[in-house]
Protein backbone atom coordinates (compact mmCIF):
# COMPACT_ATOMS: atom_id res chain seq x y z
CA UNK A 1 0.00 0.00 0.00
CA UNK A 2 1.22 3.59 -0.88
CA UNK A 3 0.50 6.99 0.49
CA UNK A 4 -2.73 7.24 -2.21
CA UNK A 5 -4.29 3.82 -0.67
CA UNK A 6 -4.06 5.21 2.37
CA UNK A 7 -5.79 8.86 1.06
CA UNK A 8 -8.44 6.85 -0.44
CA UNK A 9 -9.10 4.43 2.20
CA UNK A 10 -9.56 7.34 4.98
CA UNK A 11 -11.77 9.25 2.16
CA UNK A 12 -13.84 6.14 2.49
CA UNK A 13 -13.46 5.76 6.04
CA UNK A 14 -15.31 9.03 6.51
CA UNK A 15 -17.70 8.02 4.24
CA UNK A 16 -18.04 4.63 2.04
CA UNK A 17 -20.90 6.08 0.08
CA UNK A 18 -18.31 8.08 -2.05
CA UNK A 19 -18.42 7.54 -5.73
CA UNK A 20 -15.10 6.97 -7.86
CA UNK A 21 -15.71 10.18 -9.35
CA UNK A 22 -16.25 11.96 -5.58
CA UNK A 23 -12.82 9.92 -4.26
CA UNK A 24 -10.82 11.12 -7.17
CA UNK A 25 -12.00 14.37 -6.63
CA UNK A 26 -10.96 14.06 -2.77
CA UNK A 27 -7.44 12.37 -3.32
CA UNK A 28 -6.54 13.42 -6.82
CA UNK A 29 -6.34 10.50 -9.16
CA UNK A 30 -9.01 9.66 -12.01
CA UNK A 31 -12.58 7.78 -10.80
CA UNK A 32 -10.52 4.45 -13.24
CA UNK A 33 -7.47 4.69 -11.04
CA UNK A 34 -9.62 4.94 -7.59
CA UNK A 35 -11.88 1.93 -9.31
CA UNK A 36 -8.86 -0.08 -9.80
CA UNK A 37 -7.07 0.37 -6.18
CA UNK A 38 -10.46 0.29 -4.30
CA UNK A 39 -11.10 -3.51 -5.89
CA UNK A 40 -7.44 -4.37 -5.46
CA UNK A 41 -7.87 -3.35 -1.73
CA UNK A 42 -11.35 -5.25 -1.81
CA UNK A 43 -9.40 -8.35 -3.20
CA UNK A 44 -6.76 -8.30 -0.64
CA UNK A 45 -8.98 -8.21 2.42
CA UNK A 46 -8.11 -4.40 3.73
CA UNK A 47 -11.79 -3.20 2.63
CA UNK A 48 -13.80 -6.03 4.00
CA UNK A 49 -17.04 -4.80 3.96
CA UNK A 50 -19.56 -1.39 3.43
CA UNK A 51 -22.09 -0.36 6.66
CA UNK A 52 -24.46 1.94 7.60
CA UNK A 53 -23.66 3.67 11.49
CA UNK A 54 -26.51 3.51 13.50
CA UNK A 55 -27.19 5.67 16.76
CA UNK A 56 -28.27 3.25 19.70
CA UNK A 57 -30.08 5.55 21.36
CA UNK A 58 -32.18 6.55 18.75
CA UNK A 59 -33.07 2.98 18.51
CA UNK A 60 -33.90 2.59 21.97
CA UNK A 61 -30.66 0.95 23.34
CA UNK A 62 -29.68 3.69 26.31
CA UNK A 63 -27.41 1.65 27.65
CA UNK A 64 -23.51 0.33 26.77
CA UNK A 65 -21.56 -1.51 28.84
CA UNK A 66 -18.14 -2.84 29.11
CA UNK A 67 -17.61 -6.10 30.67
CA UNK A 68 -14.77 -7.99 31.80
CA UNK A 69 -15.34 -12.05 31.70
CA UNK A 70 -13.04 -14.20 33.38
CA UNK A 71 -13.00 -17.87 32.17
CA UNK A 72 -13.75 -20.61 35.43
CA UNK A 73 -11.26 -22.38 33.68
CA UNK A 74 -9.38 -23.42 30.09
CA UNK A 75 -10.95 -26.94 29.90
CA UNK A 76 -10.63 -28.09 26.62
CA UNK A 77 -14.16 -27.25 24.78
CA UNK A 78 -14.61 -24.32 27.48
CA UNK A 79 -13.62 -21.43 24.35
CA UNK A 80 -15.79 -23.10 21.94
CA UNK A 81 -19.01 -23.13 24.25
CA UNK A 82 -18.40 -19.29 25.41
CA UNK A 83 -17.30 -18.55 21.64
CA UNK A 84 -21.26 -20.27 20.93
CA UNK A 85 -22.61 -18.04 23.99
CA UNK A 86 -21.29 -14.13 22.47
CA UNK A 87 -22.36 -15.16 18.84
CA UNK A 88 -25.69 -16.03 20.02
CA UNK A 89 -26.74 -12.58 21.07
CA UNK A 90 -26.80 -9.18 19.05
CA UNK A 91 -26.55 -7.34 22.29
CA UNK A 92 -22.68 -8.44 22.57
CA UNK A 93 -20.98 -6.08 20.32
CA UNK A 94 -17.78 -6.99 20.27
CA UNK A 95 -15.76 -9.16 22.11
CA UNK A 96 -11.92 -9.81 22.70
CA UNK A 97 -9.23 -11.52 24.14
CA UNK A 98 -6.88 -9.60 25.90
CA UNK A 99 -3.93 -9.84 28.10
CA UNK A 100 -4.06 -8.52 31.96
CA UNK A 101 -6.69 -10.08 34.63
CA UNK A 102 -9.68 -10.85 32.62
CA UNK A 103 -9.28 -13.10 29.91
CA UNK A 104 -12.18 -10.97 27.60
CA UNK A 105 -13.85 -7.73 27.21
CA UNK A 106 -17.19 -7.33 25.77
CA UNK A 107 -19.26 -4.71 24.67
CA UNK A 108 -22.53 -4.63 25.11
CA UNK A 109 -25.87 -2.91 24.54
CA UNK A 110 -29.02 -2.86 25.85
CA UNK A 111 -32.33 -1.16 26.61
CA UNK A 112 -31.48 0.19 30.07
CA UNK A 113 -29.91 -0.99 33.69
CA UNK A 114 -32.32 -3.68 33.96
CA UNK A 115 -32.16 -5.41 31.05
CA UNK A 116 -28.02 -5.35 31.20
CA UNK A 117 -28.49 -6.52 35.00
CA UNK A 118 -30.69 -9.52 33.35
CA UNK A 119 -28.59 -10.15 30.35
CA UNK A 120 -25.31 -10.38 33.01
CA UNK A 121 -27.36 -12.19 35.98
CA UNK A 122 -29.32 -14.47 33.19
CA UNK A 123 -26.58 -15.51 30.79
CA UNK A 124 -23.17 -14.21 31.41
CA UNK A 125 -23.40 -15.70 35.61
CA UNK A 126 -25.28 -18.43 33.99
CA UNK A 127 -22.72 -20.10 31.65
CA UNK A 128 -21.11 -22.89 32.78
CA UNK A 129 -17.34 -21.26 31.26
CA UNK A 130 -17.67 -17.96 33.19
CA UNK A 131 -16.09 -17.38 36.81
CA UNK A 132 -16.66 -13.76 36.93
CA UNK A 133 -17.73 -10.76 35.61
CA UNK A 134 -17.06 -7.04 36.23
CA UNK A 135 -19.59 -4.44 34.27
CA UNK A 136 -18.42 -0.68 33.52
CA UNK A 137 -21.54 1.50 32.04
CA UNK A 138 -20.21 3.96 29.47
CA UNK A 139 -21.78 7.56 30.94
CA UNK A 140 -20.45 9.79 27.79
CA UNK A 141 -18.57 9.28 24.51
CA UNK A 142 -15.38 10.99 24.25
CA UNK A 143 -14.29 9.25 21.29
CA UNK A 144 -16.14 6.56 19.24
CA UNK A 145 -14.65 6.68 15.62
CA UNK A 146 -11.41 8.18 14.09
CA UNK A 147 -9.77 8.14 10.80
CA UNK A 148 -6.90 5.99 10.08
CA UNK A 149 -3.66 7.05 10.93
CA UNK A 150 -1.04 8.91 8.49
CA UNK A 151 0.27 6.52 6.31
CA UNK A 152 4.01 5.59 7.38
CA UNK A 153 5.99 4.48 4.83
Amino acid sequence: MDHLDWKLLSALHRNGRLTNRELGEAIGLSPSQCSRRRLLLEKAGVIRGYSVTLDRQAMGLGVMAFVQVIMKGHAAGAFERFQALINSTSMIQEAHAVSGDADYILKVVTKDLPSLSTFVTDQLLAHDTIGHVKSYIALRPLKTDSPLPPFQP
